[in-house]
């Protein structure tokens, strides 16, 4: 994977929301950790996370009867959010500039020393510590079918 480009709702450079995970797999190979997260039986839904070190990106699959691509979370260097490296911007820039592109559902929360704004509009959480992003996580919702909704 070559682009970083963070698209809200769209996606992470060359892979949408809603790829397979078998179209995920050839195009980034198997990853360097993956975990089932739910219960099928208890919860009915299904859920798979895919760890890539290489660039510094996790991405969740859902869906019961195909697993599509449904969230992104990285701590890439590289990671592009409408042109600006996007670990490098403080929160008050986060802000402007999620809201000069539309995104205006606004929360933010401390726990345990970090700061997660949350743009509601977006399905997108940045993380912050000590005032430095650590991580940005996006995604879509994602039926039993593997549709977006």
């Amino acid at each position: 994977m070559k682009d970083f480009t963070i698209m809200p709702l769209k996606g992470y450079g060359e892979i949408p929301f809603g790829m397979t995970l078998d179209d995920t797999v050839k195009l980034l190979n198997m990853p360097d950790f993956y975990e089932e997260l739910s219960d099928m039986e208890e919860t009915g839904n299904r859920s798979i996370y895919y760890e890539y070190d290489a660039i510094q990106t996790n991405i969740y699959f859902e869906g019961v009867t195909k697993s599509v691509v449904a969230c992104f979370e990285t701590e890439n260097e590289a990671a592009t959010l409408y042109g600006k490296k996007v670990l490098e911007l403080k929160k008050d820039e986060v802000v402007k500039l999620m809201k000069d592109n539309g995104f205006k559902e606004l929360e933010e929360e401390t726990e345990d020393g970090e700061l997660r704004v949350t743009f509601e509009d977006a399905l997108m959480d940045f993380f912050f510590e000590d005032d430095k992003m650590t991580a940005v996580s996006w995604g879509v919702l994602v039926d039993e079918q593997g549709d977006i909704i």
